[in-house]
Parts: C-alpha cells; structure tokens; sequence
C-alpha cells in the first residue's frame, strides 16, 4: 500500500482540546537531512500528516558555511498561544533566531566547545614545545657527532 503524499503545508487531523506541539520533521534523503517545523498532534509519528508547517531548517552548511532557517513568527506565536509545546531543538532554534530567549543547552554546548578549542590549542603548544626540544636535541647531537 503507498503511503500518501501531504501537501507541505499540512492539513492535519487537528483535535481541539488535545496536546500538540511544535517538533522538527525529517525529511531529505540519507546522508542529507532536511527539516520542517510542524505543528502536529503530540505522540504521533513524525512522518504523519502535521496540522500546518511553520518553517523549515536546513543542518548542513552551504557554501558560505551557513545554515539556513526559515520560521513563519505569526503562525508559531499563534501556535504557542494555543498551548503547544515546544520541542527543545525548536526551542533553541527559535532562541538563536531571537524569538525567544537563548535555551540553556545552548549555552552549555557553546561553553562545552568553547573549553574542547581550548585544551587543543593547549595540547598543540605542548607539542609544538616538545618538537622544539627535539629539535634542540637533535642540533646538539648533530655537533656532537661531527
């Protein structure tokens, strides 16, 4: 049985009092991920009709190492004011983008990578030194065995 192609705008069974949220749904093929940013009914498959796509995000840099997002903030704010919850990629997202505030995971990834560039470059001027002293080594026992 082939499964139904969806319209990118959704169009999803849209129950009134029942939860929702605002989530990433994958697309894209393998090796090349695509996301939308769907409101769509909370518990359901990602690859089930959503309710309306609010945007999309695209991971992987593009020549200018860029990586591209789109929202529409009309739509999300109306969402959010229907009770929808926000997913914590979609929350840190739309704090990047300054919609709201920046997420704490945020924060603790850019510290974790900011103290990861630090100990390399701590660790490459211990073996820069090192090669220096085995370069000194290596002159003075040059002189010595002429």
């Amino acid at each position: 049985m082939a499964s139904a192609i969806f319209p990118s705008s959704g169009g999803g069974l849209c129950i009134k009092n029942a939860k929702k949220a605002i989530r990433l749904a994958r697309y894209g093929c393998a090796n090349r991920p695509f996301y939308h940013i769907v409101v769509i009914m909370k518990g359901r498959n990602q690859h089930q009709q959503p309710i309306e796509q609010l945007g999309t995000y695209d991971p992987m840099p593009n020549n200018k190492n860029e990586k591209l997002v789109s929202f529409n903030f009309e739509r999300i704010r109306y969402w959010i004011g229907e009770g929808s919850e926000l997913s914590t990629p979609v929350a840190e997202l739309l704090g990047l983008a300054g919609f709201l505030p920046i997420h704490p995971i945020t924060y603790m990834t850019a510290w974790k990578k900011r103290r990861a560039a630090q100990s390399q470059a701590t660790s490459e001027d211990s073996i820069s030194e090192s090669n220096d002293d085995l370069n000194k080594l290596a002159m003075f026992l040059e002189k010595f065995w002429d």
